[in-house]
């Protein structure tokens, strides 16, 4: 709850508790948009399916507009919002290599999870194999640690590397979202999928 628990509205107790109150609803909303399917996923990527692309860029636009009016009214700082900072080849073969196994397995680490809860075995087979990887990476880690922190570039935000200020990249990016919306239709009529 980053800037809760810095300006100590809320305890770290507080914090931790919202958070796995949050991780429920989440788990709620992936299981009732379908998402605990791996067909549905797969179809994502052919193209007969894109639920997954219209729930995330919903969610992304949402807390993307909901964010700037509340730093707009001065209810979140954004200076104490954490950032991840970007490695750029690890970022770039990190999402190949999960891209591919998304594709292959029809999960991502999260639906696995959320698939698992309703027991589906292909899930666990997936988390199995997520597990193996994070182990072999973790022990590996020495041979991979030069590319992995490869390019560092800091916490760069799309709007500052373009030049321009954050609210005309948020209403572009809601344009791009409306204009993928249409593309996901436009591809559900192209390649129809009757039964999954």
């Amino acid at each position: 709850m980053g800037p809760l628990t810095v300006y100590e509205i809320i305890s770290a107790n507080t914090n931790l508790v919202l958070a796995f109150i949050i991780g429920i609803g989440f788990g709620f909303v992936l299981e009732n948009s379908g998402f605990s399917s791996s067909r549905k996923l797969a179809g994502m990527f052919y193209g007969y399916d894109t639920t997954v692309l219209k729930v995330f860029f919903t969610a992304a636009i949402t807390a993307m507009v909901g964010t700037l009016i509340f730093a707009l009214f001065g209810w979140l700082d954004l200076s104490v919002i954490y950032i991840n900072p970007t490695y750029l080849w690890s970022a770039i073969l990190g999402g190949a290599v999960m891209g591919a196994g998304f594709i292959l397995g029809g999960f991502c680490p999260g639906t696995a999870f959320c698939a698992l809860s309703i027991g589906k075995l292909d899930a666990l087979a997936f988390i199995g194999g997520l597990f193996i990887g994070v182990f072999l990476f973790t022990e590996a880690y020495p041979v991979f640690e030069g590319i992995y922190k490869a390019e560092f570039m800091g916490a760069p935000f799309v709007y500052d590397a373009l030049g321009m200020s954050r609210g005309v990249f948020a209403a572009l990016l809601i344009i791009a979202a409306f204009g993928m919306f249409w593309l996901g239709e436009w591809s559900e009529r192209k390649f129809p999928r009757d039964e999954y």
